[in-house]
């Protein structure tokens, strides 16, 4: 799982610990600890490797501003029902193909695409 530095130490946790399926933790290194690194080989790897860690979460986060501002839909409507799963499957579409459009316009991230005018 990617998360931010914001989860440092979720492993000890005793709901985590409890799960019986281990999960692989990829958490981001806190912005203090590589800065402390001296320059050298080590701190370049260290920060590939936290750029690379960065990029999944950018890929895996980007659709949910497209839900959250194009469709407005910011909370359940309706508790408990089926519903609201087939609504954010297809708004999730919806971004992917909007993504897409806005990769093939060359827009970017914040404009909007040719699919909004």
């Amino acid at each position: 799982m990617h998360t931010d530095a914001g989860y440092i130490g979720v492993e000890k946790r005793p709901e985590i610990v409890a799960l019986e399926r281990q999960i692989d933790w990829r958490i981001a290194g806190k912005r203090g600890g590589i800065k402390a690194l001296a320059e050298g080989a080590v701190k370049e790897a260290l920060k590939a490797v936290e750029r690379m860690k960065a990029s999944v979460r950018a890929c895996v986060e980007h659709p949910f501003p497209i839900v959250k501002d194009l469709f407005r839909h910011r909370k359940v409507r309706y508790c408990g029902l089926a519903k609201n799963g087939h609504q954010l499957y297809v708004f999730f579409g919806l971004a992917n193909a909007v993504i897409e459009a806005r990769a093939e316009d060359g827009v970017k991230i914040n404009e909007p695409s040719r699919l909004l005018r």
